[in-house]
């Protein structure tokens, strides 16, 4: 699975670790997340989608290669 969330948080100005400690998650699997070795739970994706205020398909999509 591809996924945005690394240019979400850049534009929001936060670290790794900011993101992680907003979603209650550790910074390594913020690192996992944004560099597609880790799939999130559908919880996780909702709150995610939910911090940034925009839906789950807008940060992750299907890998196409």
């Amino acid at each position: 699975m591809d996924n945005r969330l690394r240019e979400l948080r850049d534009a929001e100005g936060w670290s790794q670790g900011e993101l992680a400690e907003r979603l209650e998650v550790s910074r390594q699997t913020i690192n996992a997340l944004e560099t597609g070795k880790y799939d999130p739970s559908l919880p996780l994706a909702f709150r995610i989608a939910r911090l940034f205020g925009v839906r789950i398909e807008e940060i992750f999509f299907p890998d196409v290669t």
